[in-house]
């Protein structure tokens, strides 16, 4: 960027509840960063969210959101299904974006995006923001400075039971197979596979199975999986959405000791080692994008790299499709 000092503007496209505390006030308590405008189509939405954050503009139209002169960048919080009919405005309308995870519903159309903005030379970012919390930097640290030796195989198991809304049947988009065939397992998985190869590096080989157990939804409910990292530590997991209790158990094996930590729970980071155990709590700054939005800021100073962008997020789209057989 050649005006370091430039005010970044920024405009919202869906302001619904992830931008309440997650992410839309990091990009307010971001400095060189401002919220200039939000879309929703709901008129009575729009105002109210625009009124109790203090920005000044709302949309009901996303071309006009898009098209703003007064918008310089736009992040688009939408359900999944919508992320490459509007990246591909955004991109076309020349503007820096960042879309939520997962980038999109499947890995052609993530290739899509990130091909519409490369040909621009567009910045693209995507919201794993797990890449940026220090409570992950922490094991990345154990795990490059070798405090579990050579690192051989990592092991997630994440489930949780039913929840009232899956129960009664009433809609939910994150269970409609026409958004998101994986139902939770492309909302929730997605973010702890696009971590572990942050952590370990790009997997070359994944296969899956996945079905639906329990009929309570569109989308697929169960899946497990195996996977070989380009390093060749291997990996394996299981995700099940209708389980007795919620578990949330990553560990990570290595020559001289083990990493265990929660992809979601912010409780300890356990490392075992032939020093004893260490135990360490980090807690997650309020508004969780926190670290991400300030990290796409320092990228666009260029000070430092954005740990998560468009190739990245494309790459955890395709280990999501060849664990669901969409390949």
């Amino acid at each position: 960027m050649s005006e370091r000092t430039k005010v970044i503007r920024w405009g919202i496209l869906g302001c619904g509840a992830v931008t309440e505390l997650k992410s839309g006030p990091a990009y307010q308590n971001t400095d060189g960063f401002e919220v200039v405008a939000v879309m929703r189509r709901d008129a009575v939405k729009a105002a109210d969210y625009a009124k109790r954050h203090g920005i000044n503009k709302y949309y009901t139209n996303a071309d006009d959101l898009i098209n703003d002169s007064e918008i310089d960048a736009i992040y688009i919080a939408t359900p999944p299904d919508v992320h490459k009919f509007y990246g591909l405005k955004v991109a076309a309308a020349g503007k820096i974006c960042c879309i939520e995870k997962p980038l999109a519903p499947n890995y052609q159309d993530s290739l899509a995006i990130c091909t519409a903005f490369a040909t621009k030379n567009i910045p693209l970012f995507v919201a794993y923001y797990r890449r940026s919390l220090p409570r992950f930097e922490q094991v990345k640290t154990w795990l490059d400075t070798d405090c579990i030796g050579e690192i051989r195989h990592i092991r997630w198991h994440l489930s949780k039971p039913a929840n009232a809304k899956d129960l009664s049947g009433e809609y939910n988009w994150r269970t409609d197979t026409a958004i998101a065939s994986g139902g939770y397992f492309d909302d929730l998985a997605s973010h702890g596979l696009d971590l572990f190869t942050h952590l370990l590096g790009n997997i070359k080989e994944v296969s899956g199975l996945s079905l639906n157990q329990q009929g309570f939804y569109s989308a697929k409910d169960a899946a497990v999986a195996s996977w070989l990292h380009e390093s060749g530590i291997t990996g394996s997991g299981s995700w099940n959405f209708g389980c007795y209790e919620r578990e949330d158990k990553v560990d990570i094996y290595g020559s001289k000791g083990k990493i265990t930590f929660s992809v979601f729970e912010n409780d300890y980071l356990v490392l075992t080692n032939e020093h004893g155990k260490t135990e360490l709590l980090i807690d997650h700054p309020e508004n969780i994008q926190l670290y991400h939005v300030q990290q796409m800021r320092e990228d666009l100073l260029g000070n430092s790299k954005h740990p998560s962008k468009g190739l990245s997020a494309s790459h955890t789209s395709w280990v999501m499709d060849s664990i669901m057989g969409n390949l």
